[in-house]
């Protein structure tokens, strides 16, 4: 039913050009408040940076300025207590916070938007909040990535198969597997830190800049803070008006670095939900970290793991319906962009929430070395075989061939490799000698593998080394990359 003829809504900030208020529909599809408010505190920071350029610019007296930097104070107490309220005309945050702030301290608070847009201020504080969400979960993300090098360290020699296809492949140690993942995480978290969140907006006004002779690189050091390295970490300010209310790029890499870690964190949960199966029996889970079942009572589910992946569909779903968004619009700011919060927001939300999960799960759960060192099959070390017959001068190629056909005759026979007799081997080629028989040893056959990212113990110890040095800040400058 139409609501053309109903009573309409409150007037709006902008309801000066207007004679008849908005109607509730539109004040029911147009406002945002339901899910920006989580960026009051953002939002009172930038206006109280404005407060400051205002009055440098002498727009507005210090003590105009100081009735605003106080009563927003206030306002912000408010949120910080959860006693905030609400009023029906409050669009936005935006809106919430500069109504509550005329009501503390009267017509001064009108002063405050002052050469300012909704267009530049949104995106000032979604760049505030982004950037405070990221530094939490690239904190999350080393937390994990420690867990997984600290079960990597204690299982450098634990031998296991490795599987490409999903099929039996070579041996390799459960460390290196398990180094594999913190590698990516590691990856992932300097996608993270590459995002373009250190930007200031504001000035900008609502697409073609401010008419009040505001100093932008002035403003930028009110949103300074120190380094973890030393000195002050400043934001940088945008150098175009129209690209500054317009862009969200860096909402898009937030999202993009998300969806592959993701992406990542769903192969670890698809590992883990393997190895741990009865089937397998690489891997034992923590209760605590798992669920039952309503009906089965035997039943310990892996649903933390399986969550990941569930999940994985949905950060990149969000990804992918934003960058959709913003394929077709126009220059400058559109009403289309109030669409990126609620994407961004669930993605921060379930990242927030997924980390600890997983990094309890992977600092609890157990391995069963005897399950691996079973699971490994002779035929893994065919190689091997191959290879020791190219120390032997056969190129490899044909010795690739000759191996598989003790494969064969090992399949055929049903005679474990090592069990084959010489005149089996010979019967192949009358390179092999009786030294072959040295192949067919797990522990040797990693040990061989003691190249720079590869599987022997060495090589992984050297790693784990390095990688626990980085995380504790004892290489040069805490920075080198892993």
């Amino acid at each position: 039913m139409s609501d053309s003829n109903n009573v309409p809504s409150s007037k709006t900030q902008w309801s000066g050009r207007y004679e008849q208020a908005a109607a509730e529909s539109l004040r029911k599809l147009n406002d945002s408040l339901s899910f920006d408010k989580r960026l009051y505190a953002e939002d009172i920071q930038g206006s109280i940076a404005w407060a400051h350029a205002l009055a440098r610019a002498k727009v507005i007296t210090d003590d105009e300025s100081a009735q605003m930097e106080s009563g927003l104070h206030a306002v912000k107490a408010e949120f910080d207590a959860g006693t905030f309220v609400y009023a029906p005309t409050d669009e936005d945050i935006h809106t919430a916070v500069e109504r509550r702030l005329t009501e503390l301290i009267g017509a001064v608070a009108g002063k405050l938007h002052t050469g300012r847009s909704r267009n530049d201020q949104v995106a000032m504080d979604l760049y505030l909040w982004l950037y405070r969400q990221n530094q939490l979960i690239m904190t999350q993300i080393d937390d994990l990535a420690i867990a997984l090098l600290m079960q990597a360290d204690q299982h450098v020699e634990t031998l296991m198969p490795g599987y490409t296809h999903m099929r039996a492949a070579q041996p390799i140690t459960c460390g290196h597997w398990l180094y594999s993942y913190m590698e990516l995480l590691h990856y992932d978290k300097r996608r993270f830190q590459r995002n373009t969140l250190d930007r200031i907006p504001l000035g900008s006004g609502a697409l073609a800049g401010t008419a009040y002779p505001m100093n932008r690189l002035e403003l930028s050091n009110d949103f300074a803070f120190p380094s973890r390295y030393g000195g002050l970490y400043t934001f940088h300010v945008t150098r175009n008006s129209l690209n500054a209310v317009s862009s969200r790029d860096f909402v898009v890499e937030f999202m993009e670095a998300a969806a592959l870690m993701m992406v990542h964190l769903s192969r670890f949960a698809e590992d883990v939900i393997l190895y741990s199966s009865p089937q397998f029996g690489f891997i034992d889970l923590d209760e605590r970290y798992t669920t039952g079942s309503s009906i089965m009572p035997q039943k310990q589910n892996p649903d933390i793991l399986e969550l990941t992946r569930g999940k994985t569909g949905r950060i990149i779903g969000n990804l992918t319906g934003f960058l959709t968004t913003l394929k077709g619009l126009p220059s400058s700011y559109n009403k289309d962009l109030q669409e990126d919060k609620e994407p961004l927001f669930d993605t921060v939300d379930t990242l927030e929430t997924l980390l600890p999960a997983l990094i309890g799960l992977v600092e609890t759960m157990t391995f069963n070395p005897d399950k691996m060192l079973a699971a490994l099959d002779e035929t893994m070390l065919a190689t091997d075989l191959a290879d020791y017959l190219v120390f032997k001068g056969v190129p490899f190629r044909e010795a690739h061939g000759m191996a598989a056909k003790a494969v064969r005759r090992s399949l055929d026979s049903k005679t474990p490799l090592s069990k084959l007799t010489i005149d089996d081997y010979h019967a192949i080629s009358e390179k092999f000698d009786t030294d072959l028989y040295a192949v067919f040893d797990y522990a040797a056959s990693v040990a061989k593998r003691n190249v720079i990212g590869g599987t022997a113990p060495e090589q992984v110890r050297k790693e784990i080394k390095h990688a626990k040095a980085w995380y504790k800040g004892e290489t040069k400058t805490g920075k080198e990359r892993l």
